[in-house]
C-alpha cells in the first residue's frame, strides 16, 4: 500500500466531491468566524477603551468552550455528526444575527449594559464551537480513506490558515468603509454560504458502538484512551507546552511599537507572517507529507519553533524578524499536520467525537493559557527575557518529550497507515 500511497498525487484527495464540499464549508465558516472576532473586537474597544475588556472576549468563549467540550465529544459519537454539524454552524449563524440586531435595533441594550450583551453572546458561540470541534474533525476521518488522512489533513490546514488570513482583512475593511452593519451581515453571508457547502456532503453512518454506557463511563473512555497511548498523550502534550511557553503573539504589540518601531502597520504583517509559514509548509506538505520518520519530523520542528522564539527575542531588524516568524509559522504548521495525522490513525471511529474533543481542549487551553503566561512573564522578567526563557523552555519540553515518549520519537506514520 505505502508505494501505492507514494505515487498518488497530492491532489487526489481533493477529488473525493465530499472532501471538496468540505473543505469549501469550513473555509468559508472560519472566514466568517475570523471577521467576527475582529469587529466584536473593534466594537468591545471604541465602547469600552479599556484592553482588559479585550481579553474578556477570548475568556467569555473559552470558559463555556472547556466547560462543554467533552460532553460535544461524547455526542459526537452517539449522534449523526453531519447533523451535529449543521446545528453547530446555525448556531454561529444566530449569534452573528444576535450581534447584528444589538447594534442596530437593539442598541439601547448597549447604553444600559454596556457589553454585558456582547459577552453573552460569544458566551454562546464557545457552546456552538465546543460541539462544532469534535464534530468537524470525527466528520472528516468519515470522508476520507485512512491512506489519505496526511494530504486531508494538510489541505485542511491549508484551508484554515488562508481563511484565518483573510478573514480578518476583510472583516477590517468592510467595518472600516462601510459600517458595523454591514459587517456583521457579510459576517452572517459568509457563514451561510459554508452551511450551505456542509449540506451537500452526504449522510455518513455512524460507527457501531460496542457497547451501552453511561455519558461519564463514555467521557472517562476517551480520556483514558488518550492519556493510555504514549504517541497521542506525546504529541498533545508536547504541542500544548509549546505553545504554551513559546508563544509570543500576545507580545508582537509590544515589539512593534517600542522594539521594531514599526507602528500598527509593522503590526499587522507581524501578525500576519506566522499564517503565511503555516501555508507555505502546507502547500510543501501536500506533495510531501511527513509519512516516514513522522515523530522525529515533529521533535524537530517543535525543537525548531522554540528556537525561531529565542531568535525572535533578539532581533531588532523588522525584516529579520519578519523571516523568523515565517519560519516560526512553517516549524508549527509541520507539528499541526504530524498531530492531526496521529489523532486521525490512531483513534478508532467510535472514540472520533471524544479523543478531537481532548485534542480541542489541549490546543485551545494552551492558545489562551499561553496568552496569559506571556503577559504574566513579561511582566515579571520584562519583555526580551520573557521570551528567551518561554522559547528555552519549549526546547526543554522537547527534550523531555524525546526521553519519555520513545514511541512518538521513532514514529512512522507510514507504517501503521500500511497496516
Amino acid at each position: 500500500m505505502f508505494n501505492s500511497l507514494k505515487s498518488d498525487t497530492a491532489f487526489n484527495v481533493l477529488r473525493i466531491k465530499d472532501f471538496q464540499f468540505y473543505i469549501y464549508a469550513r473555509f468559508f465558516v472560519t472566514i466568517g468566524i475570523m471577521m467576527q472576532s475582529v469587529i466584536v473586537g473593534w466594537q468591545v474597544y471604541e465602547i469600552t477603551k479599556d484592553p482588559l475588556a479585550l481579553g474578556m472576549i477570548g475568556l467569555a468563549e473559552v470558559m463555556s468552550f472547556l466547560l462543554i467540550a467533552l460532553f460535544g465529544g461524547h455526542i459526537a459519537d452517539i449522534y449523526d455528526r453531519k447533523k451535529l454539524i449543521l446545528i453547530s454552524v446555525f448556531m454561529y449563524f444566530l449569534c452573528c444575527i444576535a450581534l447584528l440586531l444589538l447594534c442596530s435595533h437593539f442598541s439601547f441594550l448597549l447604553k444600559h449594559w454596556g457589553v454585558l450583551p456582547i459577552f453573552i453572546i460569544i458566551f454562546m458561540t464557545g457552546i456552538a464551537r465546543s460541539f462544532l470541534a469534535p464534530s468537524q474533525i470525527a466528520f472528516m476521518a468519515q470522508i476520507v480513506p485512512k491512506e489519505q488522512y496526511a494530504y486531508s489533513a494538510t489541505w485542511n490546514s491549508v484551508s484554515w490558515h488562508v481563511a484565518s488570513v483573510t478573514g480578518p482583512a476583510i472583516g477590517g475593511l468592510i467595518y472600516g468603509f462601510f459600517g458595523i452593519t454591514k459587517a456583521y451581515v457579510s459576517v452572517a453571508i459568509f457563514i451561510l454560504i459554508g452551511l450551505f457547502f456542509y449540506m451537500l456532503i452526504k449522510k455518513k453512518p455512524m460507527p457501531e458502538r460496542q457497547k451501552s454506557e453511561s455519558i461519564f463511563h463514555s467521557l472517562a473512555e476517551g480520556i483514558l484512551f488518550v492519556f493510555k497511548n504514549q504517541i497521542i498523550v506525546g504529541a498533545l502534550t508536547l504541542d500544548m507546552f509549546s505553545v504554551l511557553f513559546g508563544g509570543a503573539v500576545a507580545l508582537l504589540p509590544i515589539f512593534a511599537h517600542d522594539i521594531l518601531k514599526v507602528g500598527p502597520e509593522g503590526l499587522g504583517y507581524l501578525r500576519a507572517a506566522p499564517a503565511v509559514g503555516s501555508v507555505i509548509m502546507s502547500l510543501y506538505l501536500a506533495y510531501y507529507p511527513p509519512l516516514r520518520n513522522s515523530g522525529r519530523k515533529f521533535l524537530i520542528c517543535m525543537a525548531g519553533f522554540g528556537l525561531s522564539m529565542i531568535l525572535f527575542a533578539i532581533s531588532k531588524n523588522f525584516y529579520l524578524s519578519l523571516c523568523i516568524l515565517i519560519m516560526s509559522g512553517m516549524f508549527d504548521n509541520m507539528s499541526v499536520i504530524v498531530r492531526s495525522t496521529i489523532i486521525q490513525i490512531y483513534t478508532p471511529d467510535h472514540m472520533r467525537g471524544r479523543v478531537a474533543s481532548v485534542n480541542s481542549i489541549f490546543i485551545s487551553s494552551s492558545n489562551e493559557l499561553g496568552a496569559f503566561e506571556s503577559g504574566l512573564a513579561a511582566k515579571l522578567m520584562r519583555l526580551i527575557p520573557s521570551v528567551i526563557f518561554g522559547g528555552s523552555m519549549t526546547l526543554l519540553v522537547v527534550a523531555l518529550t524525546s526521553k519519555f515518549a520513545p514511541m512518538l520519537r521513532k514514529l512512522h506514520l507510514s507504517d501503521k497507515i500500511n497496516e
